[in-house]
């Protein structure tokens, strides 16, 4: 029997005021974009922004549906953006934050299993880490700077032989 643990390492930032300019700028995109989700179901709005390594900047937010199981999480949403409009082009960093009508917006929250599986996808398509900065409307931010560590067992291409 071998026995083994997986480590994720978080940077905790007690405000955006911590970060460097780059990085809470980018968050405060994310925080903006939350404004554009559609979500009058769950009133939980998300929004991501993502630098690619070219520099551009795309977004995303996510988009609900009566029928739940249908909507897509800003983050999915961000990746197709990416791909569709920067097709070849790898993410370097993406912000994700979010707003709830009816809590506090101040602990950061990851994303959600598929999401994380969609980027760990990504990042072996562009054998690239991408970094994460999470946060809610204020408070506390999140760095991980690597994704995949969101999701230690992912399911990966060489799975499939």
């Amino acid at each position: 029997m071998k026995k083994f643990q997986h480590v994720i390492h978080v940077i905790e930032y007690d405000s955006s005021d911590e970060l460097s300019i780059e990085d809470a700028e980018l968050l405060k995109q994310a925080r903006e974009t939350t404004a554009h989700a559609y979500a009058p179901y769950s009133k939980f709005r998300v929004g991501a922004v993502a630098v690619l390594s070219n520099g551009a900047k795309v977004s995303g937010t996510n988009q609900e549906n009566a029928s739940y199981p249908v909507g897509l999480c800003a983050e999915r949403v961000l990746l197709s953006s990416a791909s569709s409009q920067y097709p070849g082009i790898a993410i370097d960093t993406i912000a994700i934050s979010y707003k709830g009508d009816a809590i506090k917006n101040y602990v950061p929250v990851s994303p959600c299993g598929v999401c994380r599986q969609s980027l760990v996808e990504y990042e072996q398509r562009f054998n690239k880490k991408i970094r994460l900065i999470l946060s809610g409307q204020n408070g506390k931010v999140h760095i991980i700077e690597n994704a995949g560590d969101l999701l230690p067992f992912a399911f990966e291409s060489n799975h499939l032989g």
